[in-house]
């Protein structure tokens, strides 16, 4: 049986993920879990696991930098499949609780939770952990004259023993997380194309450098849906592009700003070709 990695522990919101897109696949998958999305995708790079679910970015907070950062370095990975993941965050604690004063959870789903816990919590402590599965574990440890809870998937509170005190916190109902599947480059894939992801460093001190590479696609009519930016880490002021393209064109044309690209970037890398599934537990 194949293995695919998810960021632990069980009951985070990749987990869930993870579940629904193998729940559409062909062939079953183990989920393995790890700490940290860093060595979610190490697995694959190290062949512990055969690809990796791991979140890109947020529609509310945006990107998730240590995902795009390590596709950066990389250059044995590619993207498989992208899933689009609607969140849904409760607040949750130990049955019998009589006031909250202390709230764990992931600091992206307390960003994305803020307005509700200003308004109904303003004076709880806020602890910032790995996970939101990591949250329920910890609240379900606490002696329960603590007033812990935490903000967790509900199979998270779940398999901790919690019972829901809200339900649906998150300030925008059009939350969602974009995750994507990757595996090793050279492995064959037959799935239908609807995006392509290119990344590339450009000269960052020449004026004009980046609207030069844009006008590339710009003038040949392909659709970019996304662009994001990053330190290259080599010195101040240098940055790396990543671009999502639409694949529903001219391939003719998609291969043509390519190539022009390619000859106005430092260096330029494709990290797949891919389809896009919209997630609907």
């Amino acid at each position: 049986m194949k293995k695919m990695g998810v960021l632990g522990p069980l009951g985070t919101h990749s987990e869930a993920a993870a579940h629904y897109l193998t729940s559409l696949l062909p062939d079953s998958r183990e989920l393995v879990v790890y700490p940290d999305i860093f060595a979610v995708i190490q697995a694959v790079e190290d062949g512990e696991v055969e690809s990796c679910l791991v979140p890109v970015e947020n529609s509310l907070e945006g990107a998730i930098n240590i995902t795009l950062d390590t596709l950066a370095r990389s250059d044995d990975l590619q993207v498989m499949r992208e899933l689009i993941w609607p969140v849904h965050n409760q607040l949750m604690a130990r049955p019998g609780i009589q006031a909250v004063q202390r709230i764990y959870s992931h600091p992206q789903p307390i960003s994305q939770c803020w307005g509700y816990l200003q308004a109904h919590y303003p004076h709880a402590e806020i602890v910032k952990v790995a996970s939101t599965a990591r949250a329920a574990e910890l609240v379900a440890k606490e002696p329960l004259a603590n007033g812990a809870a935490a903000i967790c998937t509900q199979r998270g509170g779940e398999l901790n023993g919690l019972v829901p005190l809200a339900t649906e916190i998150q300030d925008s109902m059009s939350n969602a997380t974009r995750f994507f599947e990757l595996h090793r480059c050279g492995e064959a894939s037959v799935l239908p194309h609807e995006k392509m992801l290119v990344i590339c460093e450009i000269d960052g001190q020449k004026a004009g450098a980046l609207y030069e590479v844009l006008r590339e696609f710009a003038e040949r009519g392909v659709n970019m849906t996304r662009i994001e930016s990053r330190p290259a880490r080599t010195e101040l002021g240098a940055y790396i592009f990543f671009f999502d393209l639409e694949m529903d064109g001219d391939e003719a044309a998609l291969q043509s700003s390519l190539a022009a690209v390619r000859q106005k970037s430092k260096w330029l890398k494709v990290l797949g070709e891919f389809p896009v599934i919209e997630a609907h537990p």
